[in-house]
C-alpha cells in the first residue's frame, strides 16, 4: 500500500512539472496567412507586427518566432498553405482571408490539427461569421466597416459648411461626384461606399453621382485607366470618394494629366477623399493633390494581432488581461480599431 501511494505521488509530481513546463512556455511559433503581400494597407499590418514581435519578446519575456506567406490574393493558394503549415505545427495561426467566404476550411484545417487562430482586417463573410469565428471560439480584429465611410462623409460635409464654392466647381448647388470601391463583395468596401455618400447627405451636403460606382479592386493602376475614362465623358465632376488611398492617388494620376491635382499654385482641382493613410496618400494631402483621407492604423491592427494571439497562449483568454487596452464588441468574439481623420491640418500635427 505504501509502495502505491509513494507510486501516485511520484506521478502526481511529475504530471505538475510537466503542467509547469507547459505553463512557462515562452516560445511561440506564430504563422500569418495574408491574402496578398502587394496590398499597400496590408503591408502596413504586416511591418505592424514585426516591429511589435521584437517590442512584445521584450515586454513579455518570451521568443516568438513569426513567419509569412503570401496567398497572392488566392483563396487555392490560401488553403494550400495552411495543409502545408499544419505540419509545422505552428502554436498560433494569424488569417488574413483572401475570400471573405473561404474561411470554412481554414477553420475545419485549424480545428482537426488543435492550432488556435484568429482572423485580422478581411472578415469573414456574414453567412460564415458564425461558423468560423464564433463556433470554433476565434476572434477577430477589424476595424468598423461603416466608420471610415462616415468620416468621409463628415469631412466633405465640414468642407461644404467652410466653403461651398470649394467644392462646388460650377456653382449650380450640387457637388457631382464618383465613387470608387475597392471590391464588390468585401464588407469594409461596401460600406465605405454606401455611408461615404449617406453622412454627406445627411449632413446637409447635396450630392449627385454621376455615374455608376466603378471597382478598381483596391488598385492604382486600375482607379487611373478608369478614371482617365470617366473624366473624359463626365469633365462635371467636383469629388471623387475612394474605399482607399491607392485607388486616390490612381484618380490624382489621371486628373494629372488634365492639369488637375498638381499641388501647383493657381492649378484647378477636385476634391478626392481616400482611406488608409498611406505613407504616399498622406504625401499627396501635404503636396496639395489629395484632399483628405481617413487613417486604418496598420500598426495598431498589428500590434493587437500579437497581443490577443500571445494572450490566447500565455493565458487561455482573448481579453482577460487585456480589457484597458481594446474594447470587445456586443458579438463577444471581436475587437475594433477606430479610424481617425487625416486632413490638411492634421498632417503636420
Amino acid at each position: 500500500m505504501k509502495k502505491l501511494v509513494a507510486i501516485l505521488l511520484t506521478l502526481i509530481m511529475a504530471l505538475g512539472c510537466v503542467a509547469g513546463l507547459a505553463e512557462e512556455k515562452t516560445e511561440f511559433n506564430i504563422h500569418v496567412l495574408v491574402w496578398k503581400f502587394d496590398d499597400t494597407y496590408g503591408s502596413s499590418v504586416r511591418q505592424g507586427m514585426m516591429k511589435w514581435e521584437e517590442i512584445l519578446e521584450d515586454e513579455l519575456g518570451v521568443t516568438i518566432n513569426l513567419t509569412m506567406d503570401d496567398a497572392q490574393d488566392d483563396m487555392g493558394k490560401q488553403v494550400e498553405q495552411a495543409t502545408r503549415i499544419v505540419s509545422q505545427k505552428p502554436d498560433f495561426v494569424i488569417i488574413n482571408l483572401a475570400d471573405p467566404a473561404g474561411g470554412q476550411v481554414l477553420v475545419d484545417t485549424f480545428t482537426t490539427a488543435g492550432i488556435p487562430f484568429l482572423f485580422y482586417n478581411i472578415p469573414p463573410s456574414e453567412e460564415t461569421y458564425e461558423s468560423v469565428v464564433k463556433t470554433p471560439g476565434a476572434f477577430f480584429v477589424g476595424t468598423l466597416p461603416r466608420e471610415a465611410g462616415d468620416m468621409q462623409g463628415e469631412i466633405l460635409a465640414d468642407l461644404w459648411t467652410a466653403d461651398p464654392t470649394k467644392i462646388d466647381r460650377n456653382g449650380d448647388g450640387t457637388v457631382q461626384f464618383v465613387e470608387f470601391k475597392g471590391v464588390a463583395n468585401n464588407p469594409e468596401a461596401i460600406a465605405r461606399t454606401q455611408y461615404s455618400e449617406e453622412t454627406a447627405r445627411e449632413l446637409g451636403v447635396p450630392l449627385e453621382m454621376v455615374t455608376d460606382v466603378i471597382v478598381a479592386d483596391w488598385d492604382n493602376g486600375k482607379a487611373n485607366e478608369a478614371m482617365l475614362s470617366t473624366w473624359q465623358a463626365h469633365p462635371e465632376i467636383e469629388l471623387v470618394f475612394a474605399n482607399n488611398d491607392d485607388m486616390a492617388l490612381g484618380v490624382i494620376g489621371a486628373l494629372n494629366q488634365s492639369g488637375y491635382n498638381t499641388g501647383n499654385e493657381g492649378d484647378p482641382a477636385i476634391a478626392v477623399i481616400g482611406v488608409d493613410a498611406t505613407d504616399a496618400g498622406v504625401e499627396a494631402i501635404k503636396a496639395g493633390k489629395m484632399t483628405a483621407t481617413v487613417k486604418q492604423d496598420g500598426d495598431a491592427m498589428g500590434e493587437a494581432n500579437l497581443r490577443f494571439a500571445l494572450n490566447f497562449l500565455m493565458n487561455g483568454s482573448w481579453m482577460e488581461g487585456l480589457e484597458d487596452k481594446y474594447k470587445l464588441n456586443e458579438d463577444g468574439v471581436s475587437t475594433y480599431i477606430p479610424y481617425s481623420k487625416i486632413t490638411v491640418e492634421s498632417v503636420g500635427e
